[in-house]
């Protein structure tokens, strides 16, 4: 009896809670950071309040600042992900389904992941110019390696059985790849998507930083040298907000793209 209701016994993990729980907790953690600056605990100059921060997003909402920035890092970021993706999503399929590719390929992968991509932006400034191509080169380059790498994993680990239910109804190479390879892999690829989301974000803030006038993490950095503290932290909830969107895409077209995963 005791080992029946051991086994039966729901894991902390394997509970589940409403969605308002999530949301008092966000509320509390609020409440109370309002009320330690409220109180003069911590000077406004090195942490302010929620309010003055939503206060300070709100003027520069109004006076198009948040608008023109948004907008300079977004066409980075999109077009960084878009083509690094591309590009990851390729070479991982690549890889991972020719043996000759995983030879020549995975090597290179092993070679070129640990270097830190931001220190290879100078390079590429070098390069490229200190434009918009630099920026998108390096975010790019950042989305490549986790895309490429899960894809490569993703294929790798595709059901051998599916494949051999393929083969034995005479499918063509490509046929195989499409229909069976490449929705086995989406999975992984999706995780691979969303790791080089918070990368894209991570690399588009470090050379808007390094080398850009216009941009979110320009405008932050502006900021912070001039010591506005709440208009500083007005750019990271801006940040937060577009990683949040990130998220919310890539899931719902996950969902789309991998119906039988539910």
């Amino acid at each position: 009896m005791a080992d029946y209701k051991v086994q039966n016994k729901m894991l902390p993990w394997q509970k589940t809670y409403p969605g308002w729980v999530s949301a008092l907790a966000m509320i509390a953690v609020l409440a109370l950071w309002e009320a330690v600056c409220r109180t003069g605990l911590v000077s406004s100059l090195f942490l302010p309040s929620p309010s003055e921060i939503i206060c300070s997003l709100w003027e520069m909402t109004l006076t198009g600042e948040i608008a023109s920035n948004l907008a300079a890092s977004l066409k980075r970021i999109i077009a960084g992900f878009l083509l690094g993706s591309l590009a990851g999503l390729l070479f991982g399929l690549l890889t991972g389904a020719s043996a000759l590719g995983d030879k020549v390929g995975t090597p290179l992968i092993q070679a070129l992941y640990p270097i830190p991509k931001i220190a290879l932006l100078p390079l590429f400034i070098l390069w490229l110019g200190i434009g918009e191509l630099s920026k998108i080169t390096i975010i790019a380059l950042g989305v490549f390696f986790p895309v490429a790498m899960n894809t490569y994993s993703g294929v790798r680990n595709v059901d051998a059985l599916l494949i051999k239910v393929a083969v034995s109804f005479n499918a063509g190479r490509w046929l195989t790849l499409k229909s069976v390879v490449l929705p086995g892999a989406l999975p992984m690829i999706f995780a691979g998507l969303r790791l080089a989301a918070g990368t894209s974000l991570l690399l588009l803030v470090a050379a808007e930083m390094i080398a850009a006038r216009e941009g979110i993490g320009a405008l932050i950095l502006h900021y912070g040298d001039l010591m506005i503290t709440d208009k500083l932290m007005a750019g990271v909830i801006v940040l937060s907000l577009l990683g949040l969107i990130f998220h919310a895409a890539l899931q719902w077209l996950e969902k789309r793209a991998i119906p039988w995963k539910e």
